[in-house]
């Protein structure tokens, strides 16, 4: 797997991704530096090329003139993620495919202080080298599981006394809802949103207020709305 960029690549070898070899450019700015002495204390293999290599092996032009090549992405287990003794706040994606919209979703639920991802291993995007740059390295922070059927990971959850909440156009206003119970939050995919099944298992649907001309809100930002009124109400707790 290939990762691009500082912040990507400097918050992958503070989480522990394993780091086979660098790539730095020739000419690079003083602001790689830190990453290269971390490299060097690592004894990661580092190499300087020139930007016409960066170009050709990363496939994008905005690599910030270092390129990393890492281990295929280890995936934590819901043991993992449920772990902490701390009030519980899980996301579950059902069907996520973009990986621009996992990445986003990644980055806000390290930000949020989210326990975990859970993700299905089919029919969704996993932890690509995109999805990491693009959650700004965050992907080497939040525990991630992927499950070959989520229906049976959310049965699961419920029999830990963990409450089921729905993110969906027809739920309760957000703002009305008791977020400050140990849940776990199903955002839908893009397009089709959450499965008829999948909904069927959820305690309660919630719902953001839309007031403008448009009847529904991209993965990611809903995601992200709906997090930070978790955190909003936890912390007047």
């Amino acid at each position: 797997m290939i990762i691009t960029g500082r912040n990507a690549i400097s918050e992958a070898l503070k989480g522990g991704i394993t780091i086979e070899k660098v790539l730095a450019q020739e000419d690079h700015s003083p602001s790689l530096n830190r990453i290269l002495s971390a490299c060097k204390k690592n004894k990661i293999k580092l190499s300087f090329v020139s930007k016409t290599v960066l170009d050709r092996v990363s496939g994008v032009k905005n690599h910030q003139g270092i390129v990393a090549y890492a281990t295929d992405f280890k995936y934590s287990s819901m043991d993992d993620i449920l772990s902490n003794e701390k009030k519980k706040l899980i996301l579950i994606l059902d069907g996520i495919e973009d990986p621009h919209n996992l990445g986003s979703i990644i980055r806000t639920a390290d930000a949020a202080g989210a326990d975990g991802i859970i993700i299905p291993k089919h029919r969704s995007c996993g932890v690509t080298d995109i999805v990491i740059k693009v959650s700004s390295g965050a992907a080497a922070h939040v525990k991630i599981a992927k499950v070959t059927n989520i229906n049976d990971a959310i049965r699961s959850l419920k029999e830990l006394g963990i409450w089921i909440y729905a993110a969906d156009m027809d739920g309760e206003e957000l703002y009305q809802a008791d977020l400050k119970v140990d849940m776990a939050l199903i955002i839908g995919g893009e397009g089709k949103g959450i499965s008829s099944l999948t909904k069927k298992l959820a305690d309660k649907t919630i719902a953001l207020p839309l007031l403008g001309k448009i009847n529904s809100l991209n993965a990611g930002v809903a995601a992200g709305a709906i997090l930070y009124e978790c955190v909003r109400q936890r912390r007047q707790q």
